[in-house]
């Protein structure tokens, strides 16, 4: 007769994303806290805040971000672009954006990479992005 309190036995799967009990100051891994889910969610909450001054659009709306990655040691990287290499935020936006990332509980590091290609386009915008400015 089968133990109903017994646990399952774990998946390979759940055996390989297990968090190894450590004394050293390494990262808590997000799937001891929160899972990487649940981190990138809070991530683009965050990057919602965020706006271009020339455009009253937030940058998540704005399609400005690319990519938002969390590794298992709750690292993210947040690859994204501006709307023109001239913007004249190029060189503050994306650092006011890892500063806000990097505050997101349960995140050991963030880092922000600004890339050109592909070039930012007006198609990149959300639905909801086009209907503020009147582009719908």
């Amino acid at each position: 007769m089968e133990n109903p309190t017994a646990k399952p036995e774990a998946t390979s799967a759940e055996r390989n994303d297990a968090v190894e009990p450590s004394s050293t100051n390494q990262p808590v891994p997000a799937a001891a806290g929160m899972d990487r889910d649940a981190l990138r969610a809070r991530i683009v909450e965050v990057m919602q805040s965020v706006f271009d001054p020339e455009i009253p659009v937030n940058i998540y709306e704005l399609g400005m971000v690319y990519d938002i990655a969390v590794d298992d040691a709750a690292n993210a990287v947040v690859t994204m672009t501006l709307t023109s290499p001239m913007c004249p935020v190029a060189g503050s936006l994306p650092g006011e954006v890892e500063t806000k990332v990097a505050a997101v509980a349960g995140l050991a590091s963030a880092r922000v990479d600004l890339v050109w290609e592909p070039a930012w386009t007006p198609e990149r915008m959300s639905e909801a992005a086009k209907l503020q400015l009147g582009m719908m």
